[in-house]
């Protein structure tokens, strides 16, 4: 999300989340002021390899509960990061919530993935995201092949990314129904609702809703 309005138009569909993006090199970058939030609707930070000090302080200033490192970051830094979240949040709240702020970290994924590589980061990340692999980092519209899920083993919830529209409603209500589909977390939709970026078609969106859980209404 970026634009004001827009975000309190796609709010108003009471979306489990709203994702901002904190990176200078993507057309999405979030700069300004977040409008007030119902506590329904959690806002998510997305951060490319920044430093643990940007993450903390934006996380601060926006309210933050959610932050996505869509980097290369290691298991040394978001165990770093885990652990300076959890005395922020501690800090500046009237009782100690450990793993407030949920932990988030992007594999991205293309014909093949090996998923051992996700071992180091159990226990220290709340939800893996599953991206499609592209020139870009996030938004570039086109899926990945499903079925390699089946071979995801980890209890660590994951959220389902890339490429994600309405001509996938069908493919994803399938989806849904398969044992690998077991730990989805979430299912985040991006450029496939867009008019330019950060501009998200809250019409469309309303639709895609509608025909995932409410097909028929």
């Amino acid at each position: 999300m970026k634009v004001p309005e827009n975000i309190e138009d796609v709010a108003a569909l009471q979306p489990g989340y709203l994702g901002f993006i904190f990176y200078a090199n993507s057309p999405r970058n979030f700069e300004g002021s977040i409008p007030k939030l119902s506590e329904e609707i959690k806002g998510v930070g997305v951060f490319v390899d920044a430093e643990i000090s940007f993450i903390l302080k934006t996380v601060k200033t926006h309210k933050l509960k959610a932050v996505q490192l869509h980097g290369n970051e290691s298991v040394a830094f978001c165990t770093k990061l885990r652990n300076e979240l959890n005395v922020q949040e501690a800090n500046h709240s009237s009782k100690t919530s450990q793993n407030q702020i949920a932990l988030w970290k992007v594999f991205s994924i293309k014909d093949q993935f090996d998923f051992s590589q996700l071992n180091p980061y159990e226990g220290i990340v709340d939800c893996f995201l599953f991206d499609t692999k592209g020139k870009n980092k996030g938004g570039n519209g086109v899926t990945f092949d499903w079925t390699l899920l089946s071979k995801y083993e980890s209890d660590t919830p994951f959220v389902l990314s890339g490429g994600i529209g309405l001509d996938e409603v069908d493919s994803l209500r399938e989806f849904m129904k398969q044992p690998q589909a077991a730990k989805l977390h979430a299912i985040d939709v991006n450029s496939k609702f867009e008019s330019k970026p950060g501009f998200k078609n809250a019409d469309q969106l309303k639709m895609f809703i509608t025909d995932l859980y409410h097909p028929g209404q």
